[in-house]
């Protein structure tokens, strides 16, 4: 048939077209730990955990994808690019939780929580990872790596669709390192997985099993923290392994686009771009100062309490997660509030890491200083502003300050009333705070609330938290408010052809 005769696909049915080719992708995820049985054939009695949903996935988006097969893709209207990001999201956390729910173990409500927790790269988690079958441990950190890269950008990679861009930036990515997606796409998984192959090599030398070390390569650079150990990189207790837990956190909370420059050799803009200045200086800050608080705590030994503190400090403002201790709950006030900080400021823009973002941080900061400078300046006088991002001067105008003090304020605003439905369960605010601050910045550390046995309620208020936070507030808020306005006005139609 003539490309000018096929019917054109728009709208809606653009969204169930797309959805399709997703549902398939998303099914081979899905299949994707079978790959396990070839090393360990004895978990084969696990294999329709993942057979069923994956296959159902693959055969529904194969339906979907025939019955549009001679139709021409159209255009979205306006916002509808939001819709499809949250339809993809949330279609992809249903079908992943279904090899949790079949086990029986897991009820509805911990399967989303277990599949939302992974795909956003978070890390918190009601699995008891030493009952659990390897196929499922891998399972999870595999939902962590396309999580982490974005899913968007992984499935739309694997085809070629010149719509692709528009997702991936609604999916909330700014990294275009190539002028198309398929190369950008190719580029950042080149990276990424060169970087899991030598953190599960380095792993290994140092003495954590094969299977232990690809999981924490995946789960580390993804900034997500899913652990094969209950008690995370701990249970180790070793400083190689931990050193390059640290190195694999800080990779994974590096927009993609540093790593190219760094790669490429140009080192003067990666050390002038302006969150990884933030990031020093706040290491700089907070490492000594934590370290001083809990000395004590660990009678007085400096170079442990440094190595505690560089750890977990690490772990939360790159939202990986991965704990080096037990528990938080002895350590003291301080030590606390640096971590909950940390975890709310997060990591780069363009990056694996969840939170507020270091750049949104750094130009809150920035646009302060220039208010006062302003303010005591000449009135008459008309300054441009700049800021140093990803090695260029980038002139900063009033709408972009106005657009990231919104992004903040509803990060706080969302933040708070997190923490306050959690406190009403009976914990305190300041372990609401940590837990629910740990779920909307995906990092992924506990205070203890969150396991098997959490009122379903907060389980919900946090799985919220860790959609939320993955898609940064406005993809979502623009789909809900676009799928509103959508059904009101087809609401007049439906009722004047009843009313005929």
């Amino acid at each position: 048939m003539n490309k000018m005769n096929k019917k054109i696909t728009s709208g809606y049915p653009l969204i169930i077209n797309y959805l399709g080719i997703f549902a398939f992708l998303i099914g081979f995820i899905n299949l994707l730990p079978l790959i396990l049985l070839a090393f360990r054939p004895e978990e084969i009695e696990f294999a329709h955990y993942f057979l069923i949903p994956g296959l159902t996935s693959i055969f529904v988006g194969s339906f979907i994808i025939f019955i549009f097969r001679k139709r021409e893709k159209g255009k979205l209207e306006r916002h509808q690019d939001a819709v499809l990001v949250m339809s993809i999201w949330l279609m992809a956390i249903l079908i992943s939780s279904v090899p949790f729910m079949l086990t029986g173990t897991y009820n509805f409500t911990q399967s989303i929580f277990e599949s939302t927790s992974g795909y956003s790269t978070t890390g918190l988690s009601v699995v008891n990872v030493e009952q659990t079958p390897g196929m499922f441990l891998l399972f999870r950190s595999l939902l962590q790596f396309f999580g982490g890269v974005g899913l968007v950008l992984v499935l739309t990679s694997a085809i070629s669709d010149k719509f692709g861009m528009r997702l991936y930036s609604a999916e909330g990515h700014s990294d275009k390192l190539m002028p198309n997606l398929i190369r950008s796409g190719r580029t950042i998984i080149s990276i990424y997985v060169g970087y899991i192959a030598l953190g599960t090599l380095f792993y290994v030398l140092f003495g954590m099993p094969v299977f232990d070390a690809i999981n924490h390569s995946i789960c580390a650079l993804s900034t997500g923290g899913f652990s094969t150990q209950s008690g995370s990189i701990g249970s180790y207790n070793n400083l190689p392994i931990e050193i390059i837990t640290m190195v694999l956190m800080i990779l994974g909370a590096t927009n993609f686009f540093v790593h190219l420059m760094l790669i490429r050799g140009k080192l003067k803009n990666v050390f002038k771009h302006v969150e990884n200045k933030l990031l020093v200086i706040i290491l700089l800050i907070f490492i000594p100062l934590m370290t001083i608080n809990i000395l004590s705590y660990y009678d007085g030994q400096f170079f442990y309490s440094l190595r505690v503190t560089s750890f977990q400090l690490i772990s939360a403002i790159t939202s990986t997660g991965y704990q080096s201790v037990p528990s938080f709950l002895p350590l003291p006030t301080f030590f606390m509030f640096g971590i909950i900080v940390s975890m709310a400021i997060g990591g780069s823009m363009g990056s694996t890491a969840g939170g507020m973002k270091q750049y949104r941080v750094a130009l809150a900061f920035k646009s302060l200083y220039w208010n006062i400078k302003d303010q005591l300046g000449h009135k008459k006088t008309i300054r441009t502003h700049f800021i140093n991002k990803l090695g260029t001067r980038t002139i900063v105008d009033k709408d972009d300050i106005i657009q990231n003090h919104s992004f903040l304020t509803i990060y706080f605003l969302v933040l708070i009333l997190g923490a306050v439905i959690i406190s009403t369960f009976g914990y305190s605010i300041k372990d609401s705070l940590f837990e629910f601050a740990s779920a909307l910045g995906t990092v992924g550390l506990s205070i203890g609330i969150t396991g098997y046995t959490a009122n379903p309620i907060v389980l919900w208020t946090l799985s919220i938290g860790m959609f939320l936070g993955r898609l940064e507030f406005y993809v979502i808020f623009v789909a809900i408010a676009k799928i509103s306005l959508d059904l009101k006005k087809r609401k007049p139609r439906v009722i004047k052809k009843l009313e005929a």
